[in-house]
């Protein structure tokens, strides 16, 4: 295999896996230091993931919450950025594989992120869609878009109204907010578009096996979640697992079957991680585990940080959620603990600082909980905007949220409504592949 053209220099070699939250702000913590930085990702450009839900249901378009990595890091030092597939990891000789050849390491950074994990249901990882990444969004919004076109068509009334439900699965953050817009379409938006449609017969369920929506939430904030919801003529589905699901039928564990065309999958993750490591390195969600220095056992220069790694302590029996800012606090960490280490000075352990978490669902309806603060309502939904409005790379990302975002409070109106690339399913295929 041919080896990747990164020039030779006499500084330690970082190569980081995945230009995700934790890649990213381990990048910037090693700008212009003594080390050579080399960052694979699959894709060129870095997801902003909390609106990936807002692209597939139309009322943003994928390049406001995506930015091109070489841009955000174009005026750093010994820096280099390779568009590949990583396919295997050897720690023996400290080499990588990938599609575009292989590359030696002094210090190897996992930030791979995660995947969905359907936990073992075949037939509904086959008919149901995700919601992982921006070509993902494109393919709901897409489906969804599709959907209502064919239900024009069809005078069959079960057809007709199979294609305008949507079932959404997993009451975490993802799911609240994605059946919260869907609900905002449903009520403002597609009326207008389809008025052949009688689109108050859309059913939109959100399904959730636990006894509470948004489970890192508090009660309170879970009690209101529901009830804007069901002023959004939401669903809401406690207690209820879906326990197959044909294309058409979804089934639950309490005899519930609902007749639906769209299927969104957020009930979970697991960690997407690079072949090449021990089956004993992974805990039951696939995550690496790390010890509090984000270092994977067994191994003194391979590294792991946010959703990949599990760091399994007396405090933390489960690892740390899977957030984008505990990848952003790993990372940032991390950085600073190789430049420790290669001084031969002592590192520091990690210690995630919880500054609280969020979820929308819908216009001036939130909710917000920061230490023992709790909000909801226009103010949480205001806060919610600003934060991931301060978040996002690139100021001109910013503009064109905040007038999208402008335009769709005044005119409840999404203005992306398009089949770009219409969605096709491969019916051969058993699971999209999620490569790194």
């Amino acid at each position: 295999m041919q080896t990747i053209d990164v020039p030779e220099i006499n500084l330690p070699r970082v190569v980081i896996i995945g230009g995700g939250f934790g890649g990213m702000q381990l990048v910037k913590g090693l700008k212009n230091k003594e080390v050579q930085v080399v960052l694979l990702d699959r894709n060129n450009y870095h997801t902003f993931q909390p609106l990936l839900y807002q692209v597939a249901t139309a009322g943003l378009e994928p390049d406001s919450i995506a930015f091109p990595i070489r841009k955000i890091f174009k005026e750093y030092q010994n820096f280099h950025f390779r568009m590949a597939n990583v396919e295997n990891v050897d720690h023996t000789i400290k080499t990588i594989y990938t599609n575009i050849g292989s590359l030696s390491y002094d210090y190897l950074i996992i930030a791979t992120g995660s995947k969905t994990n359907f936990f073992g249901n075949d037939q509904i990882m086959k008919y149901g869609m995700r919601l992982k990444t921006v070509v993902q969004a494109l393919d709901v919004r897409s489906l969804m878009l599709q959907n209502f076109e064919k239900a024009l068509l069809s005078s069959e009334i079960n057809s007709r109204e199979s294609r305008m439900n949507f079932v959404i699965v997993g009451g975490g953050p993802t799911g609240v907010e994605l059946a919260g817009a869907l609900g905002e379409l449903k009520n403002h938006v597609l009326p207008n578009d389809y008025p052949e449609l009688d689109v108050r017969r859309m059913q939109i369920h959100l399904i959730e096996a636990g006894p509470k929506l948004l489970a890192g939430l508090s009660s309170i904030s879970s009690d209101k979640a529901v009830e804007y919801l069901k002023k959004l003529n939401v669903n809401v589905w406690l207690n209820t697992r879906v326990t197959d699901y044909d294309g058409t039928v979804v089934k639950t564990n309490i005899n519930k079957t609902i007749l639906a065309k769209n299927l969104v999958w957020s009930a979970g993750v697991m960690g997407n991680a690079v072949p090449g490591l021990k089956e004993n390195q992974f805990d039951r969600a696939h995550r690496i585990l790390v010890n509090e220095y984000n270092e994977v056992a067994e191994h003194d220069s391979i590294f792991a940080i946010g959703d990949v790694a599990a760091m399994v302590t007396k405090d933390t029996p489960k690892g740390h959620p899977m957030v984008a800012p505990v990848a952003m606090q790993q990372g940032n960490l991390l950085a600073k603990n190789l430049l420790k280490r290669i001084k031969g000075k002592s590192q520091q352990k990690f210690v995630y600082h919880d500054k609280g978490s969020m979820a929308t669902i819908g216009r001036n309806k939130a909710v917000v909980e920061v230490a023992k603060l709790k909000w909801q309502g226009a103010f949480a939904w205001f806060i919610w905007m600003f934060v991931h409005l301060i978040s996002l790379v690139g100021y001109r990302n910013k503009a064109i949220v905040l007038v999208n975002w402008l335009w769709n409070y005044f005119n409840y109106d999404r203005g992306i409504r398009l089949i770009i690339r219409p969605f096709v399913r491969d019916k051969n295929k058993k699971e999209p592949v999620e490569t790194l």
